[in-house]
């Protein structure tokens, strides 16, 4: 019986075999057949010739990331390992408990909870010691094994016993969750007597509008007038949230234009979101300001509601569209059309020969490679939410110490200050 099955099984698999390949003859073009043939050959070659054994699956990955990455500087594959971190880097958030440590991190010594984190809402505070995670005592830990034992993803709800600086220890339930990172830092009032504050924005994400705001209102309860807006090592981000943070200073007008092969696109102010028209605002840029970044800086050095301060930016004002497969888990992200400013600037370093920047800040001020350095240790650092800051300043009194990072010396930030201490020309006198 199963003698005569076979060659029947054998001629139908053929003859299904030749309707689809007939098939696909007929619908798949011969210019797309033929690209694929190509790919096999080539793929087939790699895996037989090669140094050392290869998958098929590693070759088409490294194919895909090979044929973006050649269109341009910009457009790239993000496999799906890539493409989970730039799902957290573009929506602003990750899993986790959400503390800063004091350093030796080790000693499980918290410096304070993020905003709205699972530490947060679990009851952990300002100063609180670590003393058990799940019963296992933090003592004699290394940092490593003690983050790793934070971060267990197979872990729903971490049982931890914390001391606080009165003394008194406490039992808390932390359920790891989805954490905003936060992309506003540093928030602070820089010169209390003349009302200046300082804020820094270290990419845009689809949560840096709310947080700008919590920073903003923050330091306007303090006493704010005039704003250190720093945009220095901001390599960009969501675009719509850097044209969020422009309509707040722009009553009227163009934000920002996105120019290519399809209509352009608009992005225009609405007198409804400008809550802080009217505002004195410096901005520090540099060669590290890109992207959405610089066009949150164009917008408002062209609408004269702020003066930029520092260096020429890096120029990057092309518009990436990104798709998702959701079948693969994986992105593309490919080049598609060109950022204009209110004036029309296109600040893409490439279009014009021998051109290296993007926006000429309107009062240049150079930094040393060492106060780079420094200045963007500092940056890339969380700072404090505007909830725990009182905390914290109690608690370095008590101590007689500093908890919170200071800036460092940073003679880009002395110049915008002078500024708007009235030391230097405004904006519409300066030379751009």
């Amino acid at each position: 019986m199963r003698r005569g099955v076979g060659p029947v099984v054998f001629a139908a698999g053929v003859l299904a075999g030749v309707l689809l390949s007939l098939f696909v003859q007929e619908l798949w073009p011969a210019g797309r057949r033929e690209d694929l043939e190509h790919y096999s050959a080539v793929r087939d070659f790699a895996r037989e010739a090669f140094v050392r054994e290869v998958s098929d699956e590693e070759l088409l990955d490294l194919a895909l990331h090979g044929m973006l990455k050649g269109l341009d500087g910009y457009s790239r594959f993000y496999d799906r390992e890539e493409s989970a971190a730039l799902t957290r880097e573009t929506s602003g958030r990750y899993r986790g408990v959400g503390v800063v440590f004091r350093r030796p991190t080790q000693e499980g010594r918290v410096l304070y909870p993020l905003s709205d984190s699972p530490a947060a809402r679990a009851g952990v505070r300002v100063g609180d010691r670590f003393l058990s995670v799940d019963g296992r005592s933090v003592e004699g830990m290394s940092e490593g094994e003690f983050r790793a034992l934070l971060r267990d993803p197979a872990r729903q709800v971490l049982d931890v016993r914390v001391m606080g600086l009165d003394g008194e220890e406490r039992e808390l339930s932390i359920e790891p969750d989805s954490i905003v990172d936060p992309t506003v830092r540093h928030a602070r009032m820089i010169d209390p007597e003349l009302g200046i504050g300082y804020l820094a924005i270290v990419s845009f994400s689809d949560e840096t509008r709310e947080e700008f705001d919590q920073a903003f209102g923050f330091l306007r309860e303090r006493g704010m007038r005039a704003l250190v807006l720093d945009l220095r090592h901001d390599l960009g981000g969501v675009l719509d949230s850097a044209v969020s943070v422009a309509r707040r200073f722009i009553r009227e007008g163009p934000i920002v234009s996105t120019e290519g092969r399809g209509e352009p696109l608009l992005y225009s102010a609405d007198p409804e979101e400008a809550l802080y028209a009217g505002t004195p605002v410096a901005v520090l840029v540099d060669r590290e300001t890109a992207s959405a970044s610089e066009v949150l800086a164009a917008a408002l050095q062209d609408h004269r509601v702020a003066a930029l301060v520092g260096e020429a930016t890096y120029g990057k004002g092309m518009v990436q569209t990104i798709h998702t497969f959701d079948r693969w888990g994986t992105r593309a992200k490919v080049t598609s059309s060109y950022y204009y400013s209110p004036s029309h600037r296109n600040f893409e370093h490439t279009v014009d020969p021998g051109r290296d920047y993007g926006i000429r800040p309107d009062v240049e001020v150079p930094l040393t490679r060492a106060a780079r350095e420094r200045l963007y240790t500092f940056l890339e650092s969380y700072g404090p939410g505007p909830e725990v800051i009182p905390a914290l300043e109690a608690w370095e009194a008590q101590e007689g110490t500093r908890l919170i990072e200071p800036h460092p010396e940073d003679p880009q930030l002395e110049a915008a200050l002078e500024l708007l201490r009235g030391r230097r020309p405004g904006p519409h006198r300066l030379q751009r």
